[in-house]
């Protein structure tokens, strides 16, 4: 049974980020850059699924510039077998990497893909789904739990009710939240391995995507600063300012 793990470069969730002063993008000159950590957990999930014995081989995936080939080593430092990257330079949208993902399904065929919820640095949420409708496969999102056996993998999910488990015939897409599991961590040993696997470079063209941009960013600015809090006297005080000043009641 073989696993795709797509995994996603992002700003480290450690670094405060800052907007570039023209308002066109966030700057991420000088600036860490990691996995996103909801990838991170799919990726252990995968491996952990390989040890069990249900899976035979992970394959990361990443869409992006040529250092995303970093965020794979530390995939594959993980526990993944081989990487793949689809080398761009040009801004991807979810819909462009669902596309570029599908014809990497196409090309694999695995039983099941399993990748982040949602990215921390656009928080779109919207890859897996787009993905699981570009090929049709059934899809259990906000995963805090995976099951797979006699051909099927059962989901439980987290929803505003509380949990929800469903049960996906293979092959199925699988986004995962983050109490699935906690990631392990690589060790030097495996960080030196994961530089001898195999890691295949293709572009978009290769795969017969067209990863045009369809939604054009006008600009982007922080939040305004919020005002000071102020302490009031007494409830009827509260009150006055609520209705007269906020204007909320």
């Amino acid at each position: 049974m073989k696993v795709l793990v797509p995994v996603k470069r992002v700003v480290d969730y450690n670094v405060k980020v800052r907007v570039k002063s023209d308002g066109t993008g966030v700057d991420i000159a000088n600036v860490k850059m990691s996995m996103n950590p909801f990838d991170e957990i799919a990726v252990e999930e995968a491996v952990r699924l390989k040890e069990k014995g249900v899976v035979t081989e992970v394959i990361a995936v990443s869409c992006g510039v040529t250092q995303c080939q970093e965020t794979l080593r530390t995939a594959m430092a993980i526990g993944a077998d081989r990487a793949i990257l689809v080398e761009t330079d040009a801004e991807l949208q979810p819909l462009a990497v669902a596309k570029l993902l599908k014809a990497l399904v196409d090309k694999e065929q695995p039983q099941l893909v399993v990748l982040g919820k949602q990215a921390i640095d656009d928080d779109c949420n919207q890859t897996g789904q787009m993905l699981a409708a570009l090929t049709g496969m059934p899809q259990g999102t906000f995963a805090s739990k995976v099951e797979v056996a006699d051909g099927k993998v059962a989901v439980t999910r987290e929803v505003d009710g509380g949990l929800e488990t469903v049960s996906l015939s293979l092959p199925a897409v699988v986004t995962t939240d983050l109490r699935l599991n906690e990631p392990r961590y690589v060790t030097l040993p495996n960080i030196m391995k994961a530089k001898k696997k195999q890691l295949d470079i293709v572009k978009p063209a290769d795969l017969g995507v067209d990863v045009t941009p369809r939604i054009k960013t006008l600009k982007v600015e922080e939040p305004a600063k919020r005002g000071a809090g102020v302490k009031v006297p007494d409830v009827a005080t509260l009150v006055n300012k609520l209705k007269n000043e906020a204007k909320v009641i």
